[in-house]
């Protein structure tokens, strides 16, 4: 028996490697967590897009507790089993009439991750539409291997590397909108991009990375957080959780995973150190 999914919705994501729309919360939490995400912005002084990335729930317990909310753990547990670790979470803001877009990428390349069985939750902090820059996928493809990546650094990519998948054929992308509060879900394999955001206010939405416990790092041994479950095999040390917001010692790790992700470009992690 399912805890929050339906049958069929375990069988679609198992068919099309992606499901939506669930809810986590209500519109007004979404709009409460908007709140405490723009706060940090304007204390901090650095875009969002630049510092809560890879490891982005480092910098606020807020996020954290969105990343073990529930609702979102028990879609989760529907489709990895009972033992959960979250390795990683990003935000996706969109400023209103924004350029920046997201290309089509599978997560699977970068993730460094075996055997292939995360699952990304992305939850909608405002409305996600058709205008304001939408997540897509592309169904099935997550039923094959990884394809072929080109790493453009473009400067309105809000990927780190640019990475672009080659050779998509657009008119098979599937929207997958969304109200605030709610979620979807997709396969580490499912290639996904967004577009620019035409719209008058930003568009926010919180990607979190979740894997079962069993799942090992290819990279060497990183740091992931036990949300559910029980732990039996080891392969992850535990993060470091901020106890308040922009702990000096959770947001060193943030800044460390960051600039190690981006192959040693730190300058955009070096720039959020935590306030004194």
């Amino acid at each position: 028996m399912t805890k929050h999914l339906t049958e069929d919705q375990v069988a679609h994501f198992k068919q099309h490697g992606y499901v939506y729309p669930m809810r986590a919360i209500d519109a007004e939490q979404a709009a409460e967590y908007r709140r405490i995400i723009e706060q940090y912005e304007a204390s901090s002084g650095e875009d969002v897009n630049r510092t809560l990335k890879i490891k982005g729930h480092l910098a606020l317990p807020a996020i954290v507790e969105l990343g073990r909310h529930p609702a979102i753990l028990d879609a989760v547990e529907d489709l990895i089993g009972p033992d959960i670790m979250l390795f990683g979470a990003s935000i996706f803001a969109k400023n209103g009439r924004d350029p920046r877009y997201v290309s089509w990428h599978q997560d699977s390349t970068y993730f460094g991750l075996t055997p292939h069985e995360e699952v990304t939750v992305w939850v909608a902090l405002t409305p996600a539409n058709s205008v304001n820059g939408v997540l897509r996928v592309l169904p099935g493809s997550h039923s094959g291997p990884d394809l072929k990546h080109v790493e453009t650094y473009a400067a309105d990519n809000m990927l780190a590397k640019g990475q672009t998948l080659v050779d998509i054929d657009e008119n098979l992308a599937v929207e997958m909108p969304l109200q605030p509060g709610e979620f979807s879900m997709h396969h580490e394999r499912t290639a996904h991009s967004s577009l620019p955001n035409r719209s008058d206010d930003r568009r926010i939405g919180f990607a979190f990375f979740y894997v079962p416990a069993h799942v090992k790092s290819t990279t060497g041994r990183r740091r992931a957080t036990l949300v559910r479950g029980v732990d039996r095999f080891n392969h992850w040390d535990p993060d470091t959780l901020p106890e308040y917001d922009c702990d000096p010692r959770s947001m060193s790790e943030l800044a460390a995973t960051w600039g190690k992700y981006k192959d040693g470009e730190v300058k955009q992690a070096a720039d959020m150190a935590a306030p004194q």
